[in-house]
């Protein structure tokens, strides 16, 4: 959410980020928000004067009692009893203001980086830089689910009669693989100087809208019936409302949080079939990264956040790129957002493992998140990014160390925590 005062007095940079953003639909949003913010100011200031007036003149009334002017006294009592009056009708139209203000400025666009570039969709995204070598064998790498179905891993039909499409039970080895690739992520950022934290899985309406907007929110929150809570879509949502309505003393940022958490979505659309499988999920677990520092600090941080997922693919020996996104593909609150895709041997293309995210002050300021410094307090900036999502990542994984006899091998990283096996092997039927 932007800072009313920047709409207020820079309409124009509102309306031309919003243009960046190829949502013309909101321009007339900074018009109204203008006008509906000029009213409340006026009320402000009339009830204001009304306050000061009510005050002076019930000051008076002792006095003309005192002095037997009883007549001034009443009149003057009726002033204040109008007085009184009008400040109860301004109140309750000072508060619709603020709320269809507050409607508004939820939807209005984040003000984007100026190295952000510009395009309508993710079609337009930009390629800054690879790491590591994208190698196709010479042998067919069949389908993730037929990988894992070959080495007795994996469940669809079941996880279909018991919860529906987009769920699955892991079984056996890739069971294990799957948890070994989370306990490895954790104990990798914690290696990087991070704090490890398991929050709520369920959080409050008002934190929902804190940490996201109503089109994401639609589009990818389960609520839980009769109860103000929403399962979360990551552990960054829970973990940004930790944090809410907080002052932190600057002397102890940055905080570097780490965390782990089951995931939730609606994914609502159609797919094809490479997205079929354990790519597209309504149950995925996932460790993350989320940071909170100074507004000057940020951009660094954003690097580090990347630059972290990126060295966790190539420990274990995965291609990676990084992928600029244009403005079209910014989700309202980001200031700045890169992917991180793994190479998939199968498809021969890279697809999106990761996404790291700069929201500047837009999350902190809905959520209350401050910096206390020598000169008083002041919003922070908070940064998101994946580290690992298995089972997506278990895609990536498989294809890239698949042996031609359906075998895969385990990197050195993992090895210790699937009970020293440098190989899974094909069961014998």
């Amino acid at each position: 959410m932007l800072d009313i005062k920047l709409v207020r007095n820079d309409p124009d940079l509102v309306k031309e980020n919003i243009k960046k953003k190829f949502q013309d639909d909101k321009l007339v949003l900074v018009d109204e928000v203008i006008d509906l913010d000029k009213r409340f100011r006026e009320s402000k200031t009339r009830g204001d004067y009304l306050r000061n007036q009510r005050n002076v003149i019930s000051k008076q009334i002792g006095g003309m009692l005192a002095k037997g002017d009883k007549a001034g006294a009443e009149a003057a009592k009726k002033q204040v009893a109008d007085m009184a009056q009008e400040l109860a009708q301004l109140e309750v139209k000072e508060d619709e203001l603020a709320a269809e203000i507050r409607k508004r400025m939820l939807v209005i666009p984040n003000i984007i980086d100026p190295s952000v570039p510009i395009g309508k969709d993710d079609s337009e995204n930009v390629e800054l830089e690879r790491f590591g070598e994208p190698k196709v064998p010479d042998f067919e790498i069949p389908y993730h689910v037929d990988i894992m179905e070959k080495l007795h891993g994996i469940d669809l039909d079941s996880a279909r009669r018991t919860s529906g499409n987009g769920f699955y039970y892991l079984l056996g080895d890739i069971a294990r693989l799957h948890s070994a690739v989370l306990s490895y992520a954790r104990d990798f950022m914690i290696g990087r100087g991070f704090t490890y934290v398991v929050p709520p899985f369920m959080i409050r309406s008002n934190v929902v809208t804190g940490v996201m907007s109503f089109a994401e929110m639609e589009n990818m929150m389960y609520k839980i019936e009769g109860e103000d809570l929403y399962l979360i879509g990551t552990s960054e949502h829970s973990m940004s409302g930790r944090f809410m309505d907080n002052v932190t003393p600057e002397s102890k940022l940055p905080l570097t949080l780490t965390s782990y958490s089951p995931c939730f979505r609606k994914e609502v659309g159609a797919h094809g079939i490479e997205e079929r499988g354990v790519y597209r999920i309504h149950q995925f677990e996932k460790q993350e990264m989320i940071v909170i520092c100074k507004p000057e600090d940020s951009a660094e941080w954003f690097v580090k956040l990347y630059t972290n997922t990126v060295d966790f693919f190539r420990s274990l020996d995965i291609p990676v790129r990084t992928l600029e996104c244009c403005s079209g593909d910014l989700a309202d609150l980001k200031v700045k957002s890169l992917d991180v895709e793994a190479w998939s041997p199968r498809q021969k293309k890279y697809f999106e493992v990761g996404s790291c995210s700069n929201l500047g002050d837009a999350q902190a300021r809905r959520l209350g998140i401050k910096i206390k410094g020598e000169k008083g307090s002041y919003l922070a900036h908070t940064l998101n990014n994946t580290v690992v999502a298995p089972p997506r990542m278990l895609i990536a994984f498989l294809e890239n160390n698949l042996n031609a006899d359906g075998s895969v091998n385990i990197p050195e990283p993992l090895r210790m925590y699937m009970g020293g096996k440098s190989k899974i092997e094909v069961p014998v039927d």
